[in-house]
């Protein structure tokens, strides 16, 4: 039986974790940049890293916000025991950079905005929580709206 199907992860800790990442999309914001921010926690709550999106900030168009807190946390020998936590449904990249490392559970803000690979992660074991959270879903929304075209230069949709 793996870890998260033994300790799923509780709403409230899961609000807890997000608290983490929305703080790291309006650092994002605050930059100039897209607000879409992550941490990788231990299932125990430990934070291992954190990170946002920073594509804008260093020309970069692989720092998502979830390679950022990853590459923050450090290496491990093994992420099964770890929730990766962003502010928003991943990308078909951060999707597979959970699915690569084999990270146990995904925590995020909302689908609303954008829906990435998020039932993918389900159907292949991960735990996954949308928490459906007004304010990550107005703060993307809002940057959407008054930045339509940087947002669409990354999701190319």
């Amino acid at each position: 039986m793996s870890a998260s199907a033994r300790h799923p992860i509780e709403e409230d800790q899961a609000r807890r974790f997000l608290s983490v990442a929305l703080e790291e999309a309006k650092a994002g914001l605050a930059e100039g940049g897209i607000p879409i921010g992550a941490a990788l926690f231990q299932r125990d709550g430990t934070l291992l890293g954190r990170g946002h999106n920073r594509r804008v900030q260093d020309g970069d168009p692989s720092v998502h916000g979830e390679t950022d807190a990853f590459r923050n946390a450090g290496r491990r020998r093994d992420y099964s025991d770890t929730v990766m936590v962003t502010t928003l449904s991943p990308c078909w990249f951060c999707s597979g950079l959970v699915r690569q490392f084999g990270i146990g559970a995904l925590v995020m803000g909302e689908s609303e905005n954008f829906s990435g690979g998020h039932e993918w992660l389900a159907e292949h074991g991960v735990e996954v929580i949308d928490l459906h959270d007004a304010q990550c879903i107005e703060l993307l929304g809002g940057f959407i709206e008054h930045h339509h075209d940087l947002w669409y230069e990354d999701i190319g949709l």
